[in-house]
């Protein structure tokens, strides 16, 4: 029972996803009769399905993460590379590329290195064993992915090129800040595990004193930038991609990431009144700009 309903919630996904797809494919360049942003969809998700069968042979979630990174960087090449073979030179377009591919990059290697460094991902200790579970975990990064990069693909996908104007501009600047903040923040929460005094401690220091989940605000923050860089390309039902950051903050804040964290922070360190003390005075996601 327990594996078709993994099964039918996969299913679901792909449905959902292909609805969402052929609704902000409104003027997308086409590719032998069918539109550009639905083959990056085909393509997005085969990836994720040919991936998962050595994952769950070997039962390893190593290189799950990566594979959501090089999944991301295979579309925007193809939707690149379909939109400047058959246009003039798309500035605007190589802008939002190269942005998703620089994240993309640091992302994917960072969380390589990771799960490298502790050997696995306690997250998938359970899911990994079940081949319906495993599959629906890797059709939901399919999602992930498409989604995400939603905005991106749909402007980059416009017969007409990216519009660069004084709206793209502030999307790039957005980006750089919310890329900064999530790099920061990482590297800062890294540092203090690394030394071995802080094993058992929780971080509130650096941004981790302005914010209990700055890399997520920088998260959040990165994918608005991207949706706004593409907006003024927009026309009709491309506006749905608006939806792209929208799912970046549901996703982060109310299934995985903030939810879980917060969780795991309270059963470990909710005894301590420091840990209270903390989360009192320090915002959940968007960052206090005075300490």
């Amino acid at each position: 029972m327990k594996h078709l309903t993994n099964l039918t919630i996969a299913a679901g996904v792909f449905i959902f996803t292909k609805l969402y797809a052929d609704a902000i494919s409104f003027n997308s360049i086409e590719l032998s009769g069918v539109n550009l942003v639905g083959h990056l969809l085909v393509m997005i998700f085969v990836i994720q399905w040919i991936a998962y069968v050595p994952a769950f042979i070997f039962k390893t979630e190593k290189f799950y993460d990566l594979t959501g990174s090089l999944t991301y960087i295979t579309a925007i090449l193809f939707a690149l590379y379909s939109t400047n073979s058959s246009q003039t030179f798309d500035l605007g377009g190589l802008i939002i590329g190269a942005a998703i591919i620089m994240w993309a990059v640091r992302l994917g290697s960072f969380l390589f290195m990771r799960i490298h460094r502790d050997k696995k991902d306690g997250r998938f200790d359970s899911i990994k064993t079940s081949f319906s579970q495993f599959f629906m975990t890797w059709t939901l990064q399919g999602m992930w992915v498409f989604i995400c990069s939603s905005a991106a693909l749909v402007a980059i996908a416009n017969p007409m090129g990216v519009v660069i104007n004084i709206i793209f501009i502030l999307g790039v600047a957005l980006f750089i800040l919310g890329f900064a903040v999530e790099v920061i923040a990482d590297n800062q929460k890294t540092a203090f595990r690394s030394i071995p005094e802080n094993k058992d401690a929780f971080i509130n220091e650096g941004l981790w004193a302005r914010s209990r989940h700055p890399n997520y605000f920088g998260e959040i923050t990165l994918w608005t930038g991207i949706t706004v860089m593409g907006i003024s390309t927009f026309e009709g039902m491309n506006y749905l991609a608006i939806f792209s950051p929208i799912f970046s903050y549901l996703l982060l804040v109310y299934v995985s990431g903030v939810r879980m964290l917060e969780y795991r922070g309270l059963k470990k360190w909710g005894h301590l009144d420091e840990y209270k003390d903390y989360k009192k005075n320090t915002p959940k996601l968007i960052p206090k700009i005075f300490a």
